[in-house]
């Protein structure tokens, strides 16, 4: 209990310290950061012969001692964000424009502007820490221009695992592969060019796991809502579930599976249990 007592006072000040030496570049206040973490006998080193060493914390993840990567813009990415940093969290943004970028440095944050569709950007996101214990990807693109749900998430799954990223969450839609039964046959016909873009998405991720050892989950948020937290939100495991649910409950949802070894590994369902469509009950996943 001391040791942990410390770690939060330390981590605290180091916070503090951080957040008045933003005028220097962003990569040599992170490598002072990043020195300054505890380290955890609990890791498991996964080798595969010609791929980079994947490095998997055995266990659940404690907020305070790990380092993730938030792609995405405003919405869900930003509630992550805001979320992790509040449970003191190391977090990087990678995002398009530079709108949160006096929010995000104000709690001790990075912001790397850049296109998850430009290698080089990622590439930056990526080296922005000597390591990543998981990297949250919320982008996606538009019926119009759907590219960014596959190629973006594509681009950026592929760097994580050659990073060495213990485990990737994907946000993806209710509709997507499997579920595409779930939607009304209206909204799925609106939202197809963009679900089918991030069925590619789901896949390469699976396969990617499967060869180097990077864990995953998949969440497959219903309507999204701006208003504040329900806290009724739920995962399921039931592909037919269909509903609503506010950012900020994804985003809490998110964080448990970032979180949570128990959440390795699953495709999962996300809506508020007071918004639902009309739909046999089903049963909560719970992490």
């Amino acid at each position: 209990r001391r040791e942990k007592t410390l770690c939060v006072l330390a981590r605290a000040t180091l916070r503090t310290h951080i957040i008045t030496m933003l005028a220097l570049p962003c990569a040599s206040v992170r490598a002072s950061a990043v020195g300054a973490r505890t380290s955890s006998p609990m890791r498991t080193m996964i080798s595969m012969r010609s791929r980079p060493v994947v490095v998997v914390r055995a266990g659940d993840l404690e907020p305070d001692n790990i380092s993730v990567l938030v792609c995405g813009g405003n919405g869900v990415a930003m509630d992550v964000f805001r979320q992790l940093t509040a449970a003191g969290t190391w977090a990087t943004c990678l995002q398009r424009h530079e709108t949160n970028r006096k929010e995000i440095e104000s709690v001790g944050g990075f912001l790397v502007k850049g296109d998850a569709l430009v290698a080089k950007d990622v590439a930056k996101a990526m080296n922005q820490s000597d390591e990543y214990d998981a990297v949250v990807s919320t982008i996606g693109g538009t019926p119009a221009d759907p590219i960014a749900d596959s190629a973006a998430n594509i681009a950026l799954i592929d760097a994580a695992a050659a990073k060495g990223c213990g485990k990737f969450v994907l946000v993806t839609s209710i509709g997507v592969g499997d579920s595409a039964g779930a939607p009304p046959p209206n909204v799925y016909d609106a939202l197809k060019p963009v679900l089918i873009e991030k069925d590619k998405a789901e896949k390469h991720l699976m396969e990617v796991s499967a060869k180097t050892g990077m864990q995953y989950v998949i969440v497959r948020p219903g309507g999204l809502k701006s208003e504040p937290a329900t806290g009724t939100a739920v995962l399921t495991e039931d592909k037919r579930v269909c509903g609503a649910i506010h950012r900020e409950d994804v985003a809490a949802l998110v964080i448990k599976c970032i979180l949570k070894e128990k959440a390795n590994g699953k495709v999962l369902s996300c809506v508020d249990q007071a918004q639902l469509l009309d739909q046999p009950a089903f049963e909560p996943f719970v992490v």
